[in-house]
């Protein structure tokens, strides 16, 4: 039996590792997609793109429902959420979920969560800071983004960029930590959720151009000022939140996933009845409150646990 000689060992060893790569990379069969809950989730994307399209007109009355052009563009935001609520109840149901819609949610929850309600706090933030003057004439220049002058439009486009940072980081956290699809795993998150954190910014955006339309606050520049200085600070908070390990309750399985007392079902049942009559107003404040509820349950907790060690220190100390 003839042994290889010293120059086909290489050679050998080579196409060995070239065979173990290629096996190693070898493409994973895709399986069959589901078709519903893949176009619910793509509705979602949609969504937010067109929101982004609608944020990018100037700032006047469109002709959906004569809204103002960033109402339209928030409203989309909150189309995109009841699409990304239901896409994986729908998924569920018909049995079809996968890694692929998994993957797919995420890169919609990014664009229509995440790119969407940053660019629409920096029109916001661009017209009507110095966007528009006293007499309502607008101006074409913009004060907001990194090349500009001022230090409160470098601060601005800074905080959007930080926001957008913090909606892939939680959003690839969550795909990382959550292995199980099925909705038992899914009853609390940690940080809080890109959607909630759009909520938040898209019905402050929606609730201050429905006060400025239609409720003849369109001249006042005191209003418009405080607004634009507040907005990013409100969207440096929930961009935080994203990233935190505050625990933040999933609404939609904790309270309509299983069956509920009387007074849990009235208080599920106020807030839509107040919809009704004061649609901006209740949007607002509902996505503030679940945004504000997990510190606040935090903080509760904590001190519940400070004094209850204390009274067993004393306890123990008698």
């Amino acid at each position: 039996m003839t042994t290889p000689t010293r120059s086909t060992q290489p050679r050998n060893i080579e196409q060995r590792r070239r065979r173990l790569a290629r096996r190693r990379f070898r493409r994973r069969a895709l399986a069959p997609i589901s078709v519903t809950p893949t176009l619910l989730t793509l509705a979602n994307l949609v969504c937010g793109f067109a929101a982004i399209h609608y944020a990018s007109k100037p700032v006047d009355i469109s002709s959906i429902f004569q809204w103002s052009t960033l109402t339209v563009a928030g409203s989309l935001v909150f189309l995109g959420m009841f699409f990304d609520a239901i896409d994986g109840s729908v998924a569920r149901l018909t049995r079809s979920t996968s890694d692929l819609g998994a993957q797919l949610d995420s890169l919609s929850d990014m664009v229509t969560f995440g790119v969407a309600p940053a660019y629409i706090m920096l029109r916001l933030v661009n017209y009507y800071y110095m966007g528009s003057s006293v007499d309502g004439a607008v101006a074409s220049m913009s004060v907001v983004g990194p090349e500009v002058d001022s230090f409160y439009g470098k601060g601005v486009w800074a905080i959007a960029a930080f926001y957008i940072c913090c909606a892939a980081l939680r959003l690839a956290r969550f795909n990382v930590e959550v292995g199980d699809q099925h909705e038992s795993g899914h009853r609390t998150f940690r940080g809080l959720p890109t959607p909630g954190a759009a909520g938040v910014i898209a019905s402050l955006i929606v609730l201050h151009q429905h006060l400025l339309f239609t409720k003849g606050a369109g001249d006042s520049i005191t209003v418009a000022r405080i607004s634009a200085l507040t907005l990013p600070l409100i969207t440096l908070g929930v961009g935080t939140a994203m990233v935190s390990a505050i625990p933040y309750p999933h609404l939609i399985n904790r309270y309509l996933g299983r069956q509920r007392d009387f007074t849990s079902l009235v208080r599920i049942v106020l807030p839509v009845v107040a919809a009704i009559w004061f649609l901006q107003a209740t949007l607002a404040v509902v996505c503030t409150a679940y945004a504000l509820s997990g510190p606040i349950r935090m903080l509760v907790m904590r001190n519940r646990s400070n004094a209850r060690n204390r009274a067993e220190s004393k306890e123990h100390a008698s």
